[in-house]
């Protein structure tokens, strides 16, 4: 399946986004006779992703992602230079692609050269050289020397006529706001604040009387490539472990269609606490997936497979009563050799009583005293468990368990072995069933007593209930905090669990040549190590969780029997639930096996949050002030009086301006900043990805365009270095 293929659902309906269409042909070169000798100005739009070409009076431009790709073709093995679309036809191509653009500043003039020929040959030119003028865009600020390098690339190479640079963002706003006046026809009267969203950078330039106050402009380092890579990195995060890969295109694809700015951020995270209204407001994007096709088999086979797997587990259970049955056997007998030994103990001396102590393992009488007590707590539990049922059995003989051995032959011995493991069996069944009856009855007399206590007082009662449930889910609480922290290797707990290990290592019990690998490891003598054991181990199961686990849900089902103002929404299920919810909702937990669910991007916060970078860069990690706050300080610089003339026509170009939401966040960041009474107006560009070339083409078939033009002969002079100054070009960015 092709990895670009999407699918968007937005609540309940879902759109199949289409697979991107292959780039046609290319259509044949323009017809050049039409052009020949009439001096029309070439118009290049040079941007970071677009690159727009043609001739001033040719109507709309041609265009194309301005990127260059050196690939040599498997089949002939040939090299091919590929432009824009074209590098999308040869999956091998795409590795080898570059731009003429690092970030907002032009640095490779290869891949410019490549461009430029590809934009020459397309509009049919034919001559040796480009004999027509060019006017040529170029960011704010652009530095001194790259556009020195690019005029000598314009003059030396391709030998133009003339040429002039511009601010894109100024010719838009000259192609949306054109008013010749009576004194030049070929001005424009018209004040505003144009504010330019371009790919890596946004500026915001003052305009008055017609002409740019770029003394006065700002930029800003943050533009829809940051952008992009910024909704990139929170997937990445959030989704650490996808199994398709994403890419900056799919990333730029999202960005595009799914993000809107928000008219007031903070507001909207408060709405968003609740974990309905946050579902509500994502956006599902389904990447593809691929279903492994489930063998279907006939009836026969699945009811072969179902009696092979009862036998199976038949055979499992009775491998396991076996081992449990023998574990218990040789706990008995442990048991009885340690309860005879004890039995001994004053029948020698101190020295002979603490050699045989050490022959058995154990330093001293506590020792001993604990182990014994462990053993019958183990065998306490596995009766019980080994209590098939309350019906009382009929007790088998066992002729031969008293018969001594010397009367016996070997079969008769072997019987005789066989018979008292079924009897010690059968008695450890016996003392089972009359542990738990006992259970039982004192089971009954707590349940009385408690009822009796309830009757009684059914506050009291119910206060007591829930200290117990508050203690027990304060215990569960710390225990989770505790894990948590022991993943931070700077916490407090993972340091005192280095700690731990550190003096196992350091043991001085252990002499130096037993941890050389001489002696006998005594790990385990002493019940401290399994202590430190658990501590150190973060994976160990801990049974008192448990535990507390199960007497919680005790204690909550008698307190929802009995007290009717506990509800189900007091239990630790549904307070967990509660707090868990708002996390589900940022990132929905699929099962393991859900192929389709597991390859699914659920945007909600973050379709407002990378917009919002336009606003607060800092948190994105950039260090820059947001767009209102630029407009803040450069009106601050004018007079009330041009103030008002800059706010009454806020200008908005580029890509970014069309996001849903820009021109109101963009009131609301600016009204309180003005006086109640000074209107402010905020506008788009009716195309804000053309308008830049047309404004250009528009101004290029003025007389004043003669007048911003560098010539060939002023090259030769002046060198490359030389600018013209006029009021669309850079000539008063002295402000960076």
């Amino acid at each position: 399946m092709n990895s670009d293929l999407m699918q968007v659902d937005s609540g309940p309906n879902v759109a199949n986004v289409p697979l991107p269409v292959l780039p046609s042909v290319p259509p044949p070169p323009d017809s050049y006779d039409e052009h020949r000798g009439t001096n029309t100005s070439i118009i290049i739009d040079n941007g970071s992703t677009t690159f727009r070409w043609g001739f001033a009076d040719f109507g709309a431009p041609r265009f194309g992602p301005n990127a260059i790709s050196k690939y040599k073709e498997r089949k002939t093995n040939k090299p091919l230079l590929l432009f824009g679309e074209a590098i999308d036809v040869e999956s091998g191509a795409k590795a080898q692609t570059r731009t003429a653009w690092e970030g907002d500043v032009l640095l490779n003039f290869d891949a410019l050269e490549n461009a430029l020929d590809y934009a020459f040959v397309n509009l049919g030119l034919d001559t040796p050289t480009v004999e027509h003028p060019v006017l040529m865009t170029e960011r704010l600020s652009t530095p001194l020397h790259s556009r020195a390098l690019t005029s000598e690339l314009m003059f030396e190479q391709y030998s133009v006529p003339a040429l002039s640079y511009c601010i894109d963002g100024l010719m838009s706003f000259y192609g949306n706001n054109r008013k010749p006046s009576t004194d030049n026809p070929f001005q424009f009267e018209e004040d505003g604040l144009c504010i330019s969203f371009n790919t890596a950078s946004t500026a915001v330039m003052p305009i008055l009387n017609g002409k740019g106050i770029l003394s006065h402009a700002k930029r800003i380092p943050w533009g829809s490539l940051q952008s992009s890579e910024y909704l990139l990195k929170l997937i990445q995060l959030k989704y650490p472990n996808f199994p398709t890969r994403v890419t900056t295109t799919q990333s730029n694809w999202m960005l595009r269609n799914f993000c809107d700015v928000s008219t007031d951020y903070a507001v909207l995270l408060k709405s968003l606490k609740d974990p309905l209204k946050l579902r509500a407001s994502e956006t599902i994007i389904q990447f593809p997936f691929a279903l492994h096709p489930a063998e279907e088999k006939t009836e026969e086979e699945l009811a072969r497979i179902a009696e092979k797997r009862k036998e199976q587990g038949r055979k499992l259970q009775e491998l396991a009563a076996k081992t449990r049955m023998e574990k218990l056997l040789q706990k008995e007998n442990d048991l009885q050799h340690l309860l005879e030994l004890r039995e001994s103990r004053g029948e020698d001396g101190k020295r002979e009583w603490n050699n045989k102590l050490s022959a058995e393992g154990f330093d001293d009488d506590t020792q001993l005293d604990e182990t014994i007590k462990k053993l019958e707590s183990d065998l306490k539990k596995a009766r019980k468990k080994e209590a098939a049922d309350d019906d009382p059995m009929e007790e088998p003989s066992f002729p031969l368990v008293d018969v001594p051995d010397a009367d016996l032959d070997e079969d008769g011995l072997k019987e005789k072995k066989k018979q008292k493991l079924v009897k010690a069996g059968y008695e450890a069944r016996a003392r089972a069933r009359r542990e738990k009856e006992r259970e039982r009855e004192e089971k009954e007399r707590e349940e009385k007593r408690e009822e009796e206590e309830r009757e009684a007082d059914l506050g009291g009662w119910s206060r007591k209930l829930r200290q117990e449930q508050e203690a027990l889910m304060d215990r569960i609480k710390n225990r989770s905090r505790r894990k948590a922290a022991l993943s931070d290797r700077k916490s407090a707990a993972a340091q005192a669990r280095m700690k731990s290990i550190a003096n196992l290592a350091a043991d001085d019990r252990i002499s130096k040549k037993k941890r050389k690998g001489v002696g006998e490891d005594t790990f385990g003598a002493d019940d401290a190590d399994w202590a430190i054991y658990r501590k150190i181990n973060t994976a160990a199961p801990s049974s008192d969780e448990e535990e507390d686990i199960a007497q919680l849900q005790l204690i909550e089902q008698k307190l929802l029997t009995h007290d009717p103002t506990f509800t189900a929404q007091h239990t630790h299920a549904s307070i967990t639930a509660q707090r868990s919810a708002l996390l589900t909702s940022f990132k929905p937990v699929y099962e393991e096996g859900d192929v389709e669910g597991n390859t699914r991007i659920h945007l909600n916060t973050e379709k407002w949050r990378v917009c919002e970078a336009w606003f607060s860069p800092g948190i994105a990690g950039v260090d820059s002030a947001g767009v209102g706050e630029v407009i803040q300080n450069i009106l601050s610089r004018f007079s009330d009086a041009e103030k008002a003339r800059l706010v009454k026509n806020i200008y908005l170009t580029g890509s970014p301006s069309q996001f849903s939401g820009m021109i109101p966040r963009l009131h609301n960041t600016l009204r309180p900043l003005l006086p109640q009474d000074m209107p402010v107006n905020i506008v788009r560009a009716a195309d804000p990805s053309l308008d830049a070339w047309k404004g250009m083409s528009l101004f290029s078939v003025t007389s004043e365009f003669e007048k911003t033009c560098f010539t060939k002969a002023e090259y030769e002079e002046y060198g490359p270095e030389k600018i013209r100054k006029w009021w669309g070009s850079n000539w008063n960015s002295s402000f960076i």
